[in-house]
């Protein structure tokens, strides 16, 4: 993995929507670049909270009790074992960081992630 990484370059190299790329690792974080449009299945990461920066377009995060609603710019961590749905209305770019996100185990990655 190089030093510097160009987020519009690495987001523009993405594939499906919801597809996810690992462009850094530090102190056991993976930060990957997503895009997205529509939602993916209601998920929670039993072991770890996850990181949302809103790059492009709007995002929002349904939670059980509420919504959140994120534009460019705007961070939200959703706490470890809430159940949590993203949804994009617009097709959006945006920043993932969390502990092994791709974990595939009860509680881990959402069904309809993929790695682009």
């Amino acid at each position: 993995m190089d030093d510097k990484v160009n987020i519009p370059a690495a987001l523009a190299e993405l594939g499906e929507f919801w597809s996810q790329r690992t462009v850094a690792q530090a102190n056991g974080q993976l930060f990957k670049v997503a895009k997205g449009i529509g939602s993916t299945n209601w998920h929670r990461h039993d072991d770890q909270d996850e990181l949302f920066i809103v790059y492009e377009g709007r995002l929002t995060i349904q939670l059980e009790d509420r919504s959140v609603e994120l534009g460019p710019g705007d961070i939200f961590v959703v706490p470890r074992g809430t159940m949590h749905c993203p949804k994009a209305d617009v097709e959006s770019r945006f920043l993932i960081a969390g502990l092994n996100i791709t974990s595939t185990a009860a509680g881990g990655k959402p069904a309809m992630s993929h790695q682009g």
